[in-house]
């Protein structure tokens, strides 16, 4: 059942994806409506939450408390010009928050609350582990997320919080492109050896919101991505505003209406439109728009065809193609390098952009992959990858940070302020070790060096504590790992203080060592490569850091000992180095100790986390409660639908109760039935329970006449054939039949003596229960006729059944034979008996 738990989660803008892995391979889990996509949704009652599919279907409805397309608010401020645009397209109240993070205002239970874009998250993400947990039957703890290659440091550090107030453990989270390359490639049988020139295939994700490339090379069980472009303003929901705009402005032409001064008309528009879009796609010809009641109750139509919505959204197919030749320039490509251009994401459905692809790659978009569950497949096989429970064909991920990072300090001495650690497209995860030297503690901070699409460039502060100077009053050197991880997130990973204790003279050596690979005493440096990054990277695991760790000075001071203690040993003294190492051979003691640091990044505090969990648990709690509420009040409700159609004229139950008693009963169940709809709507649970306790009190007994009266017939006839069977093989022994006649007179008594007192009782039973009206409790019930058909035939089977006694064995035909005669007469009887 471990094996279960392996989950992927495809979080999309507009639905979600849950795929498990299993031992026949990935599987995709439909949700409680049987549906395989879970809309993006949460919508909120005066009495509990509503997730999932039935938010989405109640969003006309209840349009002011239900929330979508929150996933592009995630780690934004309020006054970001990003939010500002979003705010035009959504119906829902956004607010600042005391901090000027976003605060999503709805009413819930009665009070106006405000929750941020990531409670929203992790309220759908709660749903999603219910929809597993429930396929499942299981517990699902680890997952991996998708998230845009395009989201920085606050997004993703937001979206892990999100997960984290929904009680789940997030692996990896995973860029959608990414996901979608490694279930395209696990399963290809036929790709380039690891020493041969890898296949290049780009992936394009045309979402309801984003669109993302990515270039990938593949070789035999290893994924490295090359590069990624992406524009996170265009997506299908681009080509929808634009429809919308261009049948707004008609049916002000031609109606007199205008849709966008009614946000209910408008967004039964855009559901319309998005019909009549995915109807294009696959027809040319020209489509009719229909929409009753739209406004002041009248209807509207309209009608579009293909050429005219690619004229319309020109626009966006700009965009498209302008980020589709961004890739061959990212990843430094031919048209003729690619493989094969893999499309998924429901947007790529559409002609237009097919088009586009082959006009840029010049090649067909190949529809290999599963344009809707690719992302969340490709999750559920990293989760494997990554879980102990799981067995996995061995298959390594590089994947790539998309942007420059830069890391600033404060400057000592004059040296610079700043360097780019990390370059555009480097390999992810990754970590590298710098080198600095101070006296006292001291603060580094990092930067996006490129254009983000994010307000701000900063990434986060972090403040090296307990950093003091030597003994002699110089400057310590201390040890920072800088480090992308598997999440894609910067961070300063450790700081660590080494400390040399040594002679004077061998201190004055490591030191100009130290000098001269620094350029400068107390200079920072970055720390050198062991070899190329990308090679060791692509040889590794996908989890495997490549780590910068070692400056060159290291390795010479190793190196340099080692030879010391050679030339120790061996006597060889041709130079001073060798003298000194002759005299002093073991003095050196390094000391490393882990600094405290204190760090300033996006994201929510773990006090903040912990109110915002346990919030999370009292609404799950308040859930639960309603849906046991509702669940109490629809079964007292049923019960009394169907107890009522049952006691009615032709119908099972009517002529199993006495006609005042039916009068009565059905009385009580139309005032039962008018409280329900009255004071009794909005009741507790146990008060239902103890209805239909009451009500069931009456209505048991009536069923259980009824059921009696159907099962009692077979048990009749089942006795009466026991009695029969008895009474033919009395016959039988009567007729000398071998079978019987080594049974005794007395037992054969017995058997007759037994069948007599039976066949009285079942004939009296029988006129008995012919005579007692249906309504009456049976004298006899099917249970007791069971138990005397039982008793009857305990005392006749045993008699009946008795075994015949075995023949004597015949006696030896030559007594005076050998030691093996008799053993062989021995064996004849035993033949015989099996005979």
């Amino acid at each position: 059942m471990a094996a279960m738990s392996v989950i992927g989660i495809d979080f999309g803008n507009e639905s979600c994806y849950i795929a498990v892995a299993k031992a026949g391979g990935i599987e995709t889990i439909a949700n409680d409506y049987s549906l395989r996509g879970t809309p993006s949704c949460v919508a909120f009652s005066p009495k509990n939450r509503i997730l999932g599919v039935a938010a989405k279907n109640q969003m006309v409805t209840n349009m002011k408390n239900t929330v979508f397309g929150f996933k592009r608010l995630l780690g934004r401020k309020f006054s970001d010009p990003f939010v500002q645009k979003e705010l035009k397209h959504i119906p829902f109240k956004v607010e600042q928050r005391p901090d000027g993070g976003i605060g999503i205002k709805i009413n819930y239970l009665g009070e106006d609350n405000v929750f941020s874009p990531e409670q929203i998250t992790a309220m759908l993400f709660t749903k999603l582990k219910d929809i597993a947990t429930t396929a499942l039957q299981t517990q699902i703890n680890d997952c991996v997320i998708s998230v845009p290659s395009y989201f920085t440091n606050a997004e993703r550090n937001a979206l892990l919080d999100a997960a984290a107030i929904a009680g789940l453990n997030v692996l990896r989270l995973m860029n959608e492109t990414t996901a979608t390359a490694l279930s395209y490639g696990i399963y290809k049988q036929d790709l380039p050896a690891p020493e041969e020139k890898p296949r290049n295939v780009v992936f394009v994700d045309f979402g309801h919101s984003s669109l993302q490339v990515s270039a990938c090379a593949f070789n035999k069980g290893k994924l490295r991505v090359l590069a990624t472009a992406s524009d996170p303003q265009c997506g299908g929901r681009d080509i929808d505003m634009g429809l919308a705009e261009y049948f707004a402005q008609d049916f002000i032409t031609r109606f007199k209406l205008d849709a966008r001064k009614n946000q209910r008309a408008y967004l039964r528009l855009l559901q319309e439109i998005e019909k009549l879009k995915k109807q294009m796609s696959a027809n040319s010809t020209r489509l009719p728009l229909n929409i009753e009641c739209f406004m002041e109750e009248r209807d509207v139509s309209g009608d579009m065809q293909r050429a005219q919505m690619e004229q319309i959204c020109a626009e966006t197919f700009t965009r498209v193609e302008r980020t589709l030749r961004a890739i061959l320039h990212n990843a430094k490509l031919r048209p003729e390098d690619i493989y094969s251009v893999e499309i998924v994401g429901g947007s790529t459905r559409i002609p237009a952009v097919k088009g586009l692809i082959e006009q840029v790659f010049g090649k067909h978009a190949s529809t290999t992959l599963n344009q809707d569950e690719a992302v969340s497949r490709g999750c559920a096989l990293q989760c494997a990858m990554l879980s102990p429970a799981v067995r996995v064909r061995e298959f390594s991920v590089t994947d790539v940070q998309p942007y420059a990072v830069r890391l600033a300090w404060d400057a000592a001495r004059g040296e610079d302020t700043d360097m780019e650690v990390f370059p555009a497209f480097h390999p992810a995860p990754f970590s590298k070790m710098l080198t600095f030297y101070r006296k006292e503690p001291f603060t580094v901070s990092a930067y996006y060096s490129d254009q983000v699409p994010y307000p701000d460039t900063f990434i986060g502060q972090w403040h090296i504590k307990d950093v003091q100077p030597t003994s002699e009053g110089e400057s310590q050197k201390v040890k920072l790992k800088v480090r992308v991880n598997i999440h894609g997130i910067i961070t300063v990973a450790s700081a660590s203080l080494v400390e040399k204790k040594q002679d004077a003279s061998q201190t004055e050596s490591i030191e100009m060592e130290n000098a001269n690979e620094n350029a400068q005493n107390n200079q920072d440096a970055p720390m050198e490569t062991n070899g190329s990054p990308q090679e060791q990277q692509q040889n590794g695991p996908e989890t495997q850091e490549v780590r910068e760790d070692e400056m060159k000075g290291e390795p010479q001071q190793k190196q340099s000992w080692t030879q010391k203690v050679g030339q120790w040993f061996s006597g060889d003294n041709n130079d001073d180095k060798k003298d000194k190492s002759k005299e002093k051979p073991k003095k050196v003691l390094v000391k490393t100790i882990e600094l405290p640091i204190d760090a300033r990044t996006h994201g929510f505090s773990q006090q903040e986390l912990n109110a915002y969990v346990e919030q999370e648990g009292k609404m799950q709690a308040q859930d639960r409660q309603e849906k046991e509420r509702a669940d109490a009040r629809n079964a007292l409700e049923e019960y009394v639908y169907e107890l009522r159609g049952k006691l009615s004229e032709g119908e099972a139950l009517h002529d199993f109760v006495a006609e005042d008693q039916r009068t009565r009963l059905v009385n009580q169940l139309d005032s039962l039935e008018q409280w329900l709809y009255d004071e009794g709507e909005d009741q507790n649970r146990q008060v239902y329970s103890d209805k239909l306790t009451e009500l069931k009190t009456e209505g048991e007994p009536i069923k259980q006449r009824r059921l009696e009266f159907e099962l009692r017939p077979g048990a009749l006839d089942d006795f009466a054939l026991a009695i029969q069977l008895a009474n033919k093989a009395y016959d039988l022994y009567k007729g000398g039949d071998a079978k019987y006649s080594h049974l005794s007179e007395a037992d054969i008594q017995k058997v007759v003596e037994a069948s007599k007192n039976a066949l009285n009782w079942l004939e009296s039973a029988r006129q008995t229960l012919a005579h007692t009206p249906r309504y009456q409790v049976p004298p006899h019930t099917t249970h007791q006729i069971r138990q005397e058909r039982q008793n009857f035939e305990n005392i006749v089977n045993p008699i009946l059944n008795k075994p015949k006694p075995k023949e004597k064995t015949p006696p030896p035909s030559n007594p005076t034979a050998g030691d093996g005669q008799p053993a062989a007469s021995d064996s004849q009887p035993s033949e015989m008996d099996v005979e």
